[in-house]
């Protein structure tokens, strides 16, 4: 339960406050319709064209959700790997961090070379852009488990696995889990940056269609779209967080309330 409703009201407060102002210099024509459509001919887009708007979303959400887990396998491999073998994390450390340096849009020309224009460019995207959060996230949580507590595990006898089992994993599993959120906001992000490389459907085409033919409206529900997409697998991220993790939610709400 939230202790604090502010948290809440304020937020949705401020969200009706610009909604408000929005609909007000739209309907006085302040700004031109065509620069700022109003709230409502936004809506009237998702009415009018429900269909084409579900063509468009579904091909984007199959990319994101498909990179994204692609980029968790991978980022956990290379996280693990790297704690695990000084070498391996002299050799990779230094790659992971220039991936994040190189522009996505600079490296087009190769990603439409290898892959095409088909789903492969898109999914190729949305792992270089979330594969570095997850990796990261989780090799600074294996880094920080206590040097007590695996000297304590050893000295009863536990091995390597059952260190990593017992310990090393369940401790490392919040920084994770806070890279994997920052990851699943990112790969909506990356589906559509790879749909601007070219493609028939995406929520990035239908963007890049409806920005050439002046039609604003589209633009912002596309660029709803794109937020209600990557709230939505932040929040299931999210949720995966707090039932795997109830036992540490648990422990901070005790900290942070000692009385109960």
């Amino acid at each position: 339960m939230n202790k604090n409703p502010s948290r809440v009201w304020l937020p949705l407060l401020f969200l009706v406050l610009i909604l408000g102002l929005w609909q007000y210099i739209s309907s006085k024509a302040v700004v031109a319709f065509w620069v700022l459509p109003s709230p409502g001919a936004v809506l009237r887009v998702f009415r009018q064209q429900p269909a084409l708007l579900w063509s468009h979303l579904r091909p984007t959400l199959i990319a994101s959700v498909l990179g994204l887990l692609l980029a968790t396998l991978l980022g956990v491999l290379t996280a693990l790997g790297m704690h695990g073998s000084r070498v391996i994390r002299q050799v990779l450390y230094p790659y992971l961090v220039v991936s994040q340096t190189v522009p996505v849009i600079s490296v087009a020309p190769l990603v439409v070379l290898w892959f095409g224009y088909g789903i492969s460019a898109k999914v190729f995207v949305v792992i270089l852009m979330c594969f570095f959060p997850i990796a990261l996230g989780l090799f600074e949580g294996l880094k920080q488990v206590s040097q007590e507590q695996i000297r304590l595990l050893r000295s009863m006898g536990a091995g390597k696995w059952m260190i990593y089992r017992h310990l090393k994993i369940p401790a490392s599993l919040p920084a994770f889990f806070t890279g994997l959120r920052l990851a699943a906001t990112y790969s909506v992000m990356g589906a559509v940056i790879g749909e601007w490389l070219g493609g028939e459907s995406g929520l990035g085409i239908y963007l890049t269609r409806s920005t050439k033919s002046f039609r604003t409206e589209q633009v912002f529900a596309a660029i709803l779209l794109i937020i209600l997409l990557s709230l939505f697998l932040f929040g299931i991220v999210a949720l995966l967080d707090r039932l795997l993790l109830a036992w540490h939610y648990k422990k901070m709400d005790e900290y942070e309330d000692p009385s109960r």
